[in-house]
């Protein structure tokens, strides 16, 4: 990822699961200065990331930092006792809608 990528992920990934539209992305990612110069500058941005999988839109035109993928079978919340004691016997327990690593990303 450019620096420009990066600002843009580490700015939806402490948004967690909320979309964000374009407008705002580029006023907050690349600050002020940026955002003064050229309004748009991060739609490329942002469409690139798309194509790359980093990135996932809603039909709004909204973007969130796409979550890993999810198995074909509904998973059920596990409180984090009963996960932690499970885990310890060697049962995998996950999340459904967990972003995935900063390295993950890197890697797409």
């Amino acid at each position: 990822m450019d620096g420009d990528e990066r600002e843009i992920y580490y700015f939806l990934k402490d948004r967690g699961e909320e979309f964000v539209n374009a407008k705002e992305i580029a006023r907050r990612a690349g600050g002020k200065k940026k955002f003064f110069q050229d309004a748009e500058w991060a739609k490329p941005i942002l469409m690139r990331m798309i194509e790359r999988g980093v990135l996932e839109s809603d039909a709004m035109g909204r973007y969130r930092v796409k979550p890993l993928g999810k198995k074909a079978k509904e998973k059920r919340w596990v409180s984090p006792d009963i996960a932690k004691i499970l885990k310890e016997s060697g049962v995998e327990v996950e999340g459904t809608n967990e972003i995935a690593s900063d390295d993950y990303y890197e890697q797409l």
